[in-house]
């Protein structure tokens, strides 16, 4: 008897068939309560996600689209569509219809609600869309010091410093858990500071003096502090926060210098890929690799001034797809084939650029160039090099947020991977000599034009038309960069090593040029 079941009931029943795995019985449960409640959302919503599972993508959107035309303002279903159009490699689909859900005041007056649409969209690297929700949920929330420090994270990352530090301080100065939230940090890259006495400087010594702080806060407060000492000269004291940051990172950071160089060893292992695919004409991955602080952002940001080059940031997608066992050494075509469509869509996304060349800029795919080549025979390889004094300085001086670059807090890992970077690419330059070129930064900074067309040369690309980027097209960058990469092009950190050799003596352990 199914009569007297309410719609809740109905709910229960397929949720708990669809936990146990028995995703038939599920199905045809939801037909029967769809038959007795067809105008039910969270069926519906139950229906497309079973659609969706059963690898019917389009069905799914179809069905959400539809509950979404009868209610704009429906947040689940809004959130099950973006969710499914970024699985798809949409993000822009996927960012409007979060835009659209919350055009109205109903859902950005929610600020948890407004909070998940942020988070979605920054994870879909729509930085402009997450902050347009930021502000709107600003409107109706002005005290939340929450939404001030993902506005002040997301304009930091867009290149508005004046505007970024509005929110931050707004945080800062409303909520001390504020400091937990990166914010100081953020702060911080804001402006180049000029002065002793400028307040964020005892703004960051009084929240240093807190009792109950995290371990990663404290370690970001003396990361501000030696940025900020390090901008106004005064290197002793910078180099005693770096000193005092990097240790304690070093304590909480999950990186470990076995796994590194097992996973290294292995590259190194792996045989010649004898099933590599042909060549296409329509897309052409251009990867820019090398240590960190390299260059790699700078060098980027020069060549995708073309039209004709896409700078797709730093892809996660190689690092990925170096996982699967199937794609190493004599790896199948087919296995190759799927890798390399996984890759090309999430390279272009919706397809809305008739870019041709792409860039990925992730510096440590030095690891995986013997994939990225099998995949995409075409592809050109860009090498970034530079000092070794000026990288290890810059990467110690850097509070990373991602668990992948955790040697950049003591200099014997630093000198670790510096060698592995180097190992890898003589290797690479063995099998692989005219996929790939070295520049050097000390070269691209004093001469960046001759560089970038001797690049586009080499790349094959038609003659240069250059671009003036607006703010829209302009890329976010989220990198350790996203300051010295919004300012004109300058020489003035070549040789900064020498600034701290008194105060940083294991320096001197790596190569000066």
């Amino acid at each position: 008897m199914t009569a007297n079941r309410t719609e809740q009931n109905w709910l229960d029943s397929v949720r708990t068939l669809l936990l146990s795995g028995q995703v038939a019985s599920a199905q045809t449960t939801l037909t029967h309560a769809l038959a007795e409640f067809p105008v039910s959302a969270d069926l519906r919503r139950v229906q497309a996600g079973i659609l969706q599972r059963g690898g019917h993508p389009h069905a799914a959107e179809q069905v959400l689209r539809e509950l979404l035309k009868q209610n704009a303002g429906d947040a689940a279903s809004a959130f099950a569509l973006a969710e499914l159009l970024k699985n798809e490699c949409r993000s822009g689909a996927a960012a409007a219809v979060i835009r659209e859900c919350f055009a109205g005041t109903q859902n950005s007056s929610d600020a948890e609600l407004a909070i998940k649409a942020i988070e979605l969209l920054d994870g879909c690297g729509r930085k402009h869309d997450a902050l347009a929700v930021t502000q709107s949920a600003i409107a109706a929330n002005r005290d939340d010091p929450r939404l001030h420090a993902y506005a002040g994270m997301l304009a930091v990352q867009l290149g508005e410093f004046n505007n970024a530090r509005k929110h931050y301080l707004f945080a800062l100065e409303r909520d001390m858990r504020s400091v937990e939230w990166h914010v100081p940090l953020g702060l911080s890259n804001t402006l180049r500071y000029d002065n002793p006495d400028h307040p964020d400087l005892a703004l960051f010594r009084q929240s240093l003096g807190r009792d109950g702080l995290s371990g990663v806060a404290r370690a970001e407060l003396h990361f501000a502090l030696g940025k900020a000492s390090d901008d106004i000269g005064d290197y002793a004291s910078a180099a005693q926060h770096y000193r005092e940051g990097n240790a304690i990172r070093k304590r909480t950071a999950n990186w470990s210098r076995k796994a590194w160089r097992r996973a290294i060893e292995a590259r190194l292992g792996i045989a010649p890929n004898v099933a590599a695919l042909s060549p296409t004409e329509e897309f052409t991955p251009i990867f820019v690799v090398g240590m960190p602080r390299s260059g790699t952002t700078l060098l980027a940001e020069l060549l995708s001034q073309d039209p004709q080059i896409c700078n797709c940031g730093e892809l996660p997608m190689l690092a990925r797809l170096a996982q699967d066992a199937a794609l190493a050494g004599t790896s199948n075509h087919a296995a190759l084939r799927h890798a390399a469509a996984s890759y090309v869509r999430e390279a272009r996304q919706d397809g809305a650029t008739e870019a041709h060349w792409f860039i990925d800029k992730q510096p440590l795919n030095f690891r995986y160039v013997d994939l990225a080549l099998a995949m995409f025979p075409d592809a050109k390889i860009i090498h970034c090099d530079r000092s070794e004094r000026d990288v290890a300085l810059s990467l110690w001086m850097q509070c990373f947020l991602e668990d992948v670059q955790g040697y950049s807090y003591n200099f014997d890992d630093i000198a670790m991977v510096m060698g592995d970077r180097s190992r890898l690419m003589a290797h690479w330059n063995q099998r692989h000599a005219r996929s790939i070129t070295t520049i050097r930064y000390e070269e691209l900074v004093s001469a960046p034009d001759q560089i970038t067309e001797a690049l586009a040369k080499w790349i094959g690309l038609p003659p240069r038309t250059r671009v003036i980027s607006t703010p829209e097209s302009k890329p976010s960058i989220s990198t350790a960069s996203l300051w010295q990469a919004r300012q004109p092009v300058y020489s003035t950190s070549v040789g900064r090593w020498k600034h701290f050799a008194k105060q940083v003596p294991e320096l001197l352990r790596f190569k000066a040029s």
